[in-house]
């Protein structure tokens, strides 16, 4: 993959990694106010355990897929970017115009998605 492209891709790349790291901030302030808030029936308790629940599972999220982004950057950095971690081969454009953070071609991915990688 030619420079400029790589470039392109690092460029999303690292917004999405700001994007990310905003969420993960909000996310975890917004679950620091659900635990200061002062629940007094069962109702309320429910509700807050149910928020910070799904706050939780929203920050788990966020953080693999920084992890992936993080890869992702580290592979423009060391020039493999572009290519599949499990097969060496290019992977295809559309699916990096897609998925800048992608690891996979879509063959290896699908196999991936299977449980065959």
């Amino acid at each position: 993959m030619d420079k400029k492209k790589v470039e392109m891709y690092r460029k999303r790349l690292l917004e999405k990694q700001e994007e990310l790291l905003r969420l993960l901030s909000k996310t975890d302030h917004d679950g620091r106010e659900a635990d200061d808030e002062g629940t007094q029936d069962i109702a309320d308790k429910a509700a807050n355990a149910y928020t910070k629940e799904f706050l939780f599972h929203q920050s788990d999220d966020h953080r693999r897929m920084l992890q992936l982004v993080n890869e992702a950057l580290e592979r423009t950095r060391n020039g493999s970017y572009g290519l599949c971690v499990a097969c060496n081969q290019e992977v295809q454009v559309k699916r990096l115009d897609a998925v800048p953070w992608a690891r996979h071609c879509i063959e290896c991915q699908e196999k991936q998605d299977q449980g065959l990688l």
